[in-house]
């Protein structure tokens, strides 16, 4: 790979960021990573220069330092002595950060639903199998707060992730509690998304807390197959909301 600065990249639709804070080194290693992960830096081959990578980001060569060490530290790349940095041949880790940057493209977005509805279906469908009153009273608790967030118009994120917690815990399954908890810190940002909207103000709030509920009612009554419907309601049309369609695969009844 030539030294050849990377070219600055264009936002491609209005998802392309989120109002969400981040460290220069974080947006670009999550730049070098997409690029390393769609095969524009392949693997064995060089990275710019310190130098040439700060003048293409607009950076200082210690933000460039500090994106490459993250970079390395999930095992991404590796840095040879007096030669630089290098994608590796075969990455040592698995990296379950679900997007870097400023915020998801939304081919992203598009696949971290799918992983939602994935995962919170079938956590749904097991919820109403083997809930008790005390995760019944506790997922209700967390209703009321988003109840209460919607009527003074604040954030009801946390409230939105404590609701899914408490249905993953209902499942009476630690690692399924402990992965939607691990999860639970990567999806926070597309809930947030919900609740605090988009430019052109498609995402309404309301809409999903009448899935929430509905899906709390169908765990309630123990029915298994209409939660796991819920939640998948509930994920399309969270989706929806943000103008993404997920594909019809991911319900079992439309498969052959």
């Amino acid at each position: 790979m030539s030294n050849t600065p990377p070219p600055s990249v264009e936002p491609g639709t209005e998802l392309s960021r989120i109002a969400r804070p981040l460290r220069l080194s974080e947006e670009v290693s999550g730049d070098l990573q997409r690029r390393i992960a769609a095969g524009e830096i392949k693997p064995g081959e060089r990275l710019p220069t310190e130098k040439a990578l700060g003048e293409a980001f607009g950076v200082s060569r210690a933000v460039v330092r500090e994106a490459i060490a993250r970079l390395k530290a999930d095992g991404l790349i590796e840095t040879r002595q007096g030669s630089g940095a290098y994608v590796v041949e075969t990455p040592k880790t698995i990296n379950l950060r679900l997007w870097q940057g400023a915020g998801p493209e939304l081919v992203e977005l598009r696949d971290i639903f799918e992983l939602r509805a994935m995962v919170e279906g079938a956590v749904a469908e097991l919820a109403a199998q083997r809930r008790d009153a005390t995760d019944l009273r506790i997922m209700a608790e967390h209703l009321q707060a988003m109840d209460d967030a919607l009527a003074n118009g604040s954030d009801g994120t946390e409230a939105d992730d404590n609701f899914h917690i408490a249905m993953a815990r209902a499942t009476r399954n630690s690692y399924v509690s402990r992965l939607v908890e691990f999860l639970g810190r990567h999806f926070s940002d597309s809930r947030k998304m919900s609740w605090r909207g988009t430019d052109s103000a498609q995402a309404l709030p309301q809409e999903a807390q009448r899935e929430h509920r509905a899906l709390f009612e169908a765990i309630s009554r123990g029915n298994a197959e209409s939660a796991r419907r819920c939640a998948l309601d509930h994920l399309r049309g969270a989706a929806g909301r943000l103008g993404i369609q997920l594909a019809f695969d991911l319900d079992r009844k439309s498969l052959p």
